[in-house]
């Protein structure tokens, strides 16, 4: 019986997504398994886990944008800029709503930043936070972001919640000390919860059909269905859809992922349906 399966899962807060899938992996008794998209120790929420050949689908999934939900500490100051290394907190004077929803608005569209150092970002192959607990300098590239929603949904000084909406790679910790720094103060999270990455939300981590999940069309070969089961070569004039671009297609209990250009490519082959 094939083991592959799909599904959102919900990590916890104080795990890294390594220990989290050993986690996962036990509870459902299965050797070969991944997740994607990181999430830092500190936070928790939603992480799609796949197991057997679904784990060569990442890529291809609609995982984006994703959806943060955040408790930002005005006046607490923190390297890790959450609530792991708080090194003081100052009283802060409350704010007007209108005052925290100009500065979150100012942050919506394009940003341009620097990750934090304790992040889940890779370095020569080590995760940043890593490098960082070891007392090493850490200095990252400076990424971009594009945050499509940033709204205050709650306020109980000193703490502000809001939810931000991004693309893939966005830091929302990095966007909460820029909110703080907007209103003239300290600020790091006190928590932050992924709700959702792309059409992946959490639902008592039931399999998914990666056949609705996947970013990119389908497509229908209209030669001989053992071409593609066997890894024959293909000629992109034998496909209804013959523009540039990569597709997949349903051959019986089988997925494929095909790249079309001057010739057709194969990404992926006779991964078993289930």
């Amino acid at each position: 019986m094939s083991q592959n399966r799909l599904f959102a899962a919900s990590k916890p807060s104080g795990v890294t997504c390594s220990r989290f899938l050993s986690q996962i992996k036990k509870k459902y008794s299965v050797k070969k398994a991944g997740y994607s998209g990181t999430l830092d120790p500190f936070a928790e929420g939603v992480l799609i886990v796949a197991f057997g050949q679904y784990t060569k689908l990442f890529r291809f999934l609609d995982k984006t944008p994703k959806k943060y939900e955040a408790t930002l500490w005005l006046g607490a100051k923190s390297e890790t800029l959450d609530i792991e290394r708080v090194e003081s907190v100052d009283e802060v004077t409350p704010f007007e709503m209108e005052e925290l929803r100009f500065a979150a608005s100012k942050l919506k569209g394009t940003l341009t930043y620097r990750p934090p150092k304790f992040s889940a970002k890779k370095i020569d192959g080590k995760r940043s936070y890593e490098l960082a607990r070891e007392g090493r300098d850490v200095e990252l590239k400076e990424i971009t972001t594009e945050v499509y929603e940033l709204l205050i949904t709650g306020y109980e000084h000193p703490f502000v919640t809001f939810e931000a909406t991004v693309s893939e790679g966005g830091y929302i910790r990095s966007i909460g000390k820029m909110m703080a720094e907007l209103l003239g103060v300290e600020g790091c999270l006190k928590q932050l919860r992924r709700l959702n990455e792309g059409a992946f939300f959490y639902d008592d981590e039931k399999a998914l059909d990666p056949l609705r999940l996947l970013n990119i069309k389908e497509n229908v070969y209209t030669g001989d269905k053992e071409d593609i089961m066997l890894g024959r070569v293909l000629k992109k004039e034998d496909f209804i859809l013959q523009e540039q671009g990569e597709y997949f297609i349903k051959t019986d209990d089988f997925l494929s992922v095909l790249k079309i250009d001057e010739s057709v490519e194969y990404l992926l082959n006779k991964i078993e349906l289930c």
